[in-house]
């Protein structure tokens, strides 16, 4: 029964998004491009992504600003300079250097299933100047992050890919601090934009449902972004070994 209540709950929460930050943490600093969904760099399966120079002039076009606003998501992060965030199937890495410059005294860690695409992200880093920003390779299974390792993980529109959510949502939930969140920015279901096609689109009711599942509290933000919403979730109290 308390299991049901807590579902209940946070799909509550999620159906009343929380007000957008206001105040400094607002003026801070999406992986989501016009491209075909099967261009997609976390599509299912490895192998998609040889020549990441050529996906870069699409997925760190400048229009994506516009689209998928990063300076909002990110300031609704809320980090500190010292933290240590993931960047959750980076790509070609245009989430990945905002939040190395967002976290100067700390560690950014871009993962993704694509070795040309973290290879191109370490060699980005390299010549943009940040030595705060690692990569690690992951699988469709594990993000392979160390156990408690984590302050805040960021996963934009790559969460519909993933195929057993709630098992891998757990994975993530151990590699949290006591303090650490997830935020996932998916494509809202109603958007008349480019992205995943209208049956992969997940509603942000079901995305906290299946964080419950897993052990996390979860809410909808109200970013009152165009096309994308924002879900933040951290485990809940008494969910460790879930």
């Amino acid at each position: 029964m308390k299991h049901l209540a807590a579902l209940t709950i946070v799909t509550a929460a999620c159906a009343r998004p929380s007000p957008e930050p206001t105040t400094a943490s607002a003026m801070r600093h999406p992986h989501h491009a016009p491209h075909s969904h099967d261009a997609h760099p976390h599509h299912h399966g490895a192998g998609h992504f040889q020549d990441p120079a050529q996906w870069a002039r699409i997925f760190d076009d400048p229009a994506r600003d516009a689209v998928i606003a990063p300076d909002r998501v990110i300031a609704a992060m809320a980090l500190a300079p010292s933290m240590t965030v993931v960047d959750l199937g980076a790509g070609t890495g245009y989430f990945s250097v905002r939040l190395a410059r967002a976290v100067p005294a700390g560690r950014v860690i871009a993962t993704d299933i694509e070795a040309p695409m973290l290879r191109y992200i370490e060699a980005r880093a390299q010549r943009e100047g940040l030595n705060n920003l690692s990569t690690a390779l992951g699988t469709e299974d594990s993000p392979g992050l160390a156990p408690g390792s984590v302050d805040r993980v960021l996963v934009v529109d790559v969460w519909h890919h993933v195929a057993h959510r709630v098992a891998y949502a757990r994975r993530l939930a151990e590699a949290l601090t006591p303090d650490g969140r997830v935020f996932i920015v998916e494509t809202r279901p109603d958007a008349e934009v480019e992205g995943p096609p209208p049956a992969m689109r997940l509603r942000p009711e079901t995305i906290c449902q299946e964080l419950a599942e897993a052990g996390f509290e979860a809410r909808a933000l109200g970013l009152s972004l165009a096309h994308h919403v924002v879900v933040e979730a951290r485990r809940a109290q008494g969910s460790a070994g879930r």
